[in-house]
């Protein structure tokens, strides 16, 4: 790793080090922008932080490259507008964030399950993020002098700590405070609101194209969060299980839940492309007439939703999610709440796209 100004090899500039940089430019042999980068390095450098792993990771100088692997951290750099620091992308980011500015011309890294490491090492990022441990990455990676940082933007009380860890690596602190006040201004609204109902109400959560083999997410996934904080009880959260768990049709009929919310994954039904809810439409019907869901609460009162996926993850969208559910959940408490209106202002204010698309059904609105 070489850091700017550091004459002795130990990645830090000291307060020598600046003084012979200082003098190199008197002397006309350093640029005004290389002293700048040097004094800004003296200052701020090194950076040390403890990830999400709780591995301890010191970065020596400016990032101004970055890889993702995992599609759930692109929003949390697109929210602090440093796309520009992304040095490649993966496919499935293109795909799934071609409306952001900037993706489409990026370079691609492979699927972010199968990456290609040699472009990787050939666009020389400052860092990778990842989503979690990953031996096989590092074991190609650090060799090359590329730092992993692993950051898992799914639990929603570690999101403000990981999030001021990306926006210092970023330098994007003013932008991150920004963010932080609009979205807890949102989430407390929520919180305030249903913190006091008694019963809440059962949901159960599953993939609307997976939903028959009843696998649903538990304690630890951004969708558990996402039903919690909107107030609802996700009836899988006291089975055992890491992230996800499998469950019995007969065990949905005893716990009979009284919402049921599927998550859409395929751009036919729902995202920024879609024009026309008809395709969504007739999912939802389909799970109405599912022999097992209409027996159900749920099914016999018509609330069954369904919801582009990316909305329950826990990451920075997850107001938005949360106020999808909190309106589906509890539709009198939320009468006047307008959670497409949010939804608009989260994508042109956060993310520098004009909104549109098809991202619920039913669509919830004031």
């Amino acid at each position: 790793i070489v850091v700017p100004g550091d004459a002795d090899g130990d990645m830090i500039v000291s307060d020598e080090e600046l003084r012979l940089a200082e003098q190199s430019y008197s002397e006309g042999k350093t640029t005004s922008d290389e002293l700048e980068e040097i004094k800004h390095i003296h200052e701020k450098y090194p950076i040390t932080i403890v990830d999400s792993a709780d591995r301890t990771v010191t970065i020596y100088k400016p990032v101004r490259k970055i890889i993702i692997q995992p599609t759930t951290l692109y929003e949390p750099v697109f929210v602090l507008g440093a796309q520009d620091k992304l040095a490649g992308i993966t496919t499935t980011a293109q795909e799934c964030y071609s409306w952001v500015p900037e993706m489409e011309d990026k370079p691609t890294i492979g699927g972010y399950q199968e990456l290609d490491y040699e472009k990787i090492i050939e666009l020389a990022p400052d860092i990778v993020l990842t989503f979690r441990e990953r031996p096989d990455i590092e074991e190609i990676l650090e060799p090359a002098n590329i730092p992993i940082i692993v950051l898992k933007f799914a639990e929603l009380d570690k999101f403000e700590y990981e999030f001021d860890i990306l926006a210092r690596l970023l330098e994007e602190e003013a932008r991150a405070e920004e963010y932080i006040i609009w979205r807890n201004s949102h989430l407390t609204q929520i919180k305030d609101a249903t913190e006091g109902i008694e019963p809440k109400v059962r949901v159960f959560t599953s993939g609307a194209d997976t939903l028959e083999t009843w696998k649903s997410n538990t304690i630890g996934s951004g969708i558990h969060d996402i039903i919690t904080n909107a107030g609802g009880y996700n009836i899988v959260s006291a089975l055992p299980g890491d992230y996800s768990v499998t469950v019995d049709p007969e065990w949905i009929l005893d716990v009979d839940p009284e919402v049921v919310v599927a998550t859409g994954w395929s751009s036919e039904l729902v995202g920024y492309f879609v024009e026309s809810s008809e395709n969504a439409k007739q999912v939802v019907e389909g799970l109405h007439n599912n022999e097992v869901l209409r027996e159900t609460i749920a099914g016999k009162s018509r609330r069954i939703y369904l919801i582009d996926g990316m909305n329950l993850l826990g990451s920075c969208s997850a107001p938005i999610g949360i106020s999808y559910c909190a309106k589906w959940f509890y539709p009198e408490q939320f009468a006047e709440m307008n959670p497409q209106e949010l939804h608009r202002e989260y994508i042109e204010e956060w993310l520098g796209a004009p909104y549109q698309g098809v991202w619920t059904y039913p669509q919830a609105t004031a």
